[in-house]
């Protein structure tokens, strides 16, 4: 956990890896997830680099495997997860694998494309079968047509033109949706020369898609050799199945049988082909999940080495990676053990970089998701103070603030407690659902904040924003009623009683742990606790701030820029505490020194505040101690004068020792600069801002001093500071006001939900059997809304407030991480 508070030393390696043995040392790297490669062929492009052949081979294999995927899944199956732990294969066996899976693909290109023909091949004989089995009898020649035309005559003369005609037969199917024009079509275009029938036939199987599909059969008989042409182009044109129709009863039958003879024979080898391709799908299934795996290794080691140059020599390959300084013993401990085989080790050295050095802040299941929040404002730069470790107390706890009821917090603690106690269950981890997915990755967010929730609304004495009794009040009625002699007459005529604290045994003493119970009967409920709640909720707030502000002092420290202790942080402390901590005193001190005796007459501290910054005195306003009139005034003149010393100090003084630096080289002009391996000057660590010189100096040795760009960097944070005192001490009153929000958003649950509910249901009696399930699941839905919406706007606002922390100048937030080569990703 030490690495928490500050992100671990990272420095720059060189590794000289010999070409025999590069690949098997990339490949335990990315193992271990050590190092961040450099690419040091960044000119170089990308199909010109050493090992593209070898990537473009492992492109085409995940081709391959994508397309066998798709044939698992296609026939309903689902892949196993792979083994854990598996290395990337040896370049050798690329070929083997290649090879078994274009077997693989190929048979099932050849097992699919059978059993396609064969499937179509069934469903033509079972649409012959269906035509010549629906019954269609054969019209007689006396009757082809319901009637005599108009264009033939009345009489025929024997051995007219027509004597010889005789009756053909077209038979078919074709797919509901065209019959009725396909009927339609050939009646206008035959001119009636013609009878069809169409009968609706059983659903079979559709050849590709796999689903029942419902056919058409029809039988058209006709007479004459030109219509018979055009009921042929007809068919084609609605893409029609035609088959074959005998006149004869008994051919008929006799096709019949033979069709489903074929037919029987052909599912016998369709049966054999599904079960040689189930065959195969379960070779794939069993080859396919830890090909993957390993391939993708492959091909991460092959872009990795890519990004290597080669030796003069050509016998090594050079690379240059950032590692944790903790993890050097292990990083030469794994190129030796890789590289031993080989014959020649690999060697790794530290070398000198002026770059800005990546951010590694190593975390667990615990610490992630925090860290998470502290990255959304920006990763914090090399060696920077991380605030990770106080968000775990701080942000649950501002939250908490703002959802502060113990039923409510209760559910969202054993929401999370549920997850934290499955998440080692495969079904969990695995889950695909995004929502799901967030939740479970802030678990133990989730997991404080409803723990903290639970605190804060047992000091708010709320439990679905109802008080409970868990003590004694410290209020006594019965002390009241005895002294101030209230009559039977009396009471009758108060709606409203109220307890005066001044009379001896009404107010025994302070509830033992938060807000007395007895507040939630009163009137003037909301007013106080809304005096209450604002006044925590700035002293959180200043509180809040002053710790930002006191982090910046450990960056000055560790980086050796004194200078800013003096200059920026001891002026914004004087200008934050002068100001607003006054605030917090005049509040802690009404506190303790306003009786309940002098309540009455107790000054407005606002009024107080108001005429701190105007240097007035209200005559109606008695001051709350001796000499405030002279305090108050000299506050704000001290905080004013900081305003010049954060806006000059800081530029003024790296003017002044950039000027010194430089009449020093001037003076010394033979002198060899510092050695690579040597601290930077202080001096040149210290131009320009915090954020920019913090860690390292930048790339070039002498960064170019400009005194209006330091001037401009300094005012911004100067306004940026005085107007965000002001203005985030007004944004912490949030906590206050989504308090508020929360606890009468819970009482409109009660009043308009619970009790109106119940005083219906008993005024309508039978029918309170149906109302009550009814607001039941209405009550369930409001909580649970209630829970979602307040829950996540608080989240919000607490988020917020850790900007306002976060942005007093000790975060910068302008970092990059460490993005180590690892196999993690692939093996999940």
């Amino acid at each position: 956990m030490g690495s928490m508070f500050r992100s671990e030393e990272v420095v720059l390696v060189q590794l000289f890896l010999p070409t025999a043995a590069a690949y098997a040392c990339v490949s335990q790297l990315g193992e271990l997830g050590l190092v961040e490669f450099r690419d040091l062929n960044a000119s170089v492009s990308a199909f010109q680099r050493r090992f593209v052949v070898d990537v473009r081979r492992c492109e085409e294999l995940e081709k391959t495997f994508a397309f066998l995927q798709a044939e698992v899944r296609r026939a309903g199956l689902t892949l196993p997860l792979p083994e854990a732990g598996l290395p990337a294969p040896l370049p050798r066996d690329l070929l083997r694998i290649q090879e078994e899976t274009d077997r693989l693909a190929q048979e099932l290109r050849d097992v699919r494309g059978n059993q396609q023909a064969l499937r179509a091949q069934l469903h033509q004989l079972q649409l012959h079968s269906a035509v010549l089995g629906q019954g269609h009898g054969p019209p007689l020649a006396a009757s082809r047509t319901d009637g005599p035309l108009e264009s033939s005559p009345l009489l025929q003369s024997p051995g007219g033109p027509h004597q010889d005609l005789r009756v053909n037969f077209v038979a078919g199917a074709v797919e509901p949706h065209k019959a009725a024009a396909l009927e339609r079509l050939l009646w206008r275009a035959c001119r009636g020369f013609l009878i069809a029938s169409f009968r609706e036939m059983e659903p079979l199987e559709d050849p590709v898609t796999g689903e029942p599909a419902t056919w058409m059969t029809f039988l058209i008989s006709y007479w004459g050799e030109q219509i018979g042409q055009k009921i042929r182009k007809i068919t084609d044109c609605f893409h029609c199945h035609v088959f074959p129709f005998v006149e004869q009863e008994e051919a008929r039958r006799t096709a019949l049988q033979q069709l489903q003879q074929q037919s029987q024979e052909l599912q016998e080898v369709l049966g054999e082909t599904e079960r040689f391709l189930s065959q195969v799908l379960g070779r794939v299934q069993r080859l396919l999940p830890p090909w993957q795996v390993q391939i993708r290794k492959m091909k991460a080691v092959y872009l990795a080495l890519n990004q290597c140059s080669v030796s003069t020599t050509h016998k090594c390959l050079i690379a240059e990676a950032w590692c944790a300084t903790r993890d050097l013993p292990t990083l030469q401990q794994a190129l030796q053990g890789s590289s031993s085989e080989a014959g020649v080790s690999a060697v790794v050295h530290r070398i000198p970089c002026r770059d800005m050095p990546p951010t590694l802040i190593r975390t667990n299941r615990f610490t992630a998701s925090f860290q998470g929040i502290v990255d959304a404002y920006g990763v914090g730069r090399y060696q920077e103070v991380n605030p990770a470790p106080y968000t775990i107390i701080t942000f649950p706890f501002l939250f908490a603030v703002m959802f502060g009821d113990v039923g409510h917090g209760l559910l969202m603690f054993l929401f999370a407690l549920a997850m934290v106690l499955a998440e080692n269950r495969p079904a969990v981890k695995t889950a695909q659902n995004e929502i799901w997915r967030t939740f479970f990755g802030g678990r133990y967010l989730l997991l404080l904040m409803g723990l903290f929730s639970v605190y804060t609304g047992f000091i708010y004495n709320e439990c679905f924003s109802c008080a409970t009794a868990v003590f004694p009040s410290g209020w006594s009625v019965a002390a009241m009623a005895n002294q101030s002699g209230w009559s039977d007459a009396f009471l009758a005529q108060q709606p409203l009683l109220s307890l005066d604290p001044n009379v001896a045994g009404v107010f025994l003493g302070p509830y033992p742990f938060g807000i007395d119970p007895v507040w939630s009967l009163a009137v003037n409920h909301l007013s106080f606790l809304n005096s209450f709640k604002m006044k925590m909720s700035v002293i959180l707030g200043v509180t809040h701030m002053t710790f930002g502000v006191v982090l910046g002092v450990f960056n000055h420290m560790h980086f050796g820029q004194w200078h800013r202790l003096l200059l920026e942080t001891l002026p914004e402390l004087v200008f934050l505490l002068g100001l607003f901590g006054y605030l917090v005193f005049l509040v802690a001190y009404k506190w303790l020194r306003v009786t309940a005796a002098s309540a009455a007459s107790a000054p407005s501290i606002l009024i107080h505040f108001i005429n701190m910054f105007l240097f007035s005195s209200s005559p109606t306003n008695r001051p709350l101690f001796s000499g405030q009139e002279v305090v108050q005034p000299t506050l704000v003149v001290l905080a004013l004068a900081m305003v010049p010393v954060l806006l000059l100090g800081t530029p003024l003084f790296l003017h002044r020792e950039h000027r010194r630096c430089h009449s020093r080289r001037r003076q010394q002009p033979d002198e060899d600069t510092a050695g690579l391996l040597d601290p930077p000057d202080a001096s040149l660590a210290s131009q320009g801002s915090d954020e920019e010189k913090a860690g390292c100096p930048g790339d070039q040795e002498e960064a170019e001093f400009v005194l209006s760009e330091v001037f401009m960097h300094q005012a911004i944070h100067t306004i940026e500071f005085c107007l965000g005192c002001i203005s985030n001490t007004a944004s912490y009153l949030r906590l206050w006001a989504l308090s508020l929000a929360h606890a009468q958003l819970s009482q409109v649950l009660w009043a308009m939900v619970m009790r109106a509910g119940l005083s219906l249901g008993g005024e309508m009696g039978v029918a309170a059997v149906v109302l009550v399930p009814v607001f039941a699941a209405f009550a369930v839905m409001t909580v649970a809304i209630l829970l979602v919406m307040e829950g996540l706007s608080a989240f919000l606002h607490a988020l917020r407030l850790h900007w306002v922390e976060f942005q007093n100048k000790f975060y910068s937030g302008t970092g990059y991480k460490l993005s180590p080569f690892t196999f993690a990703v692939e093996d999940e």
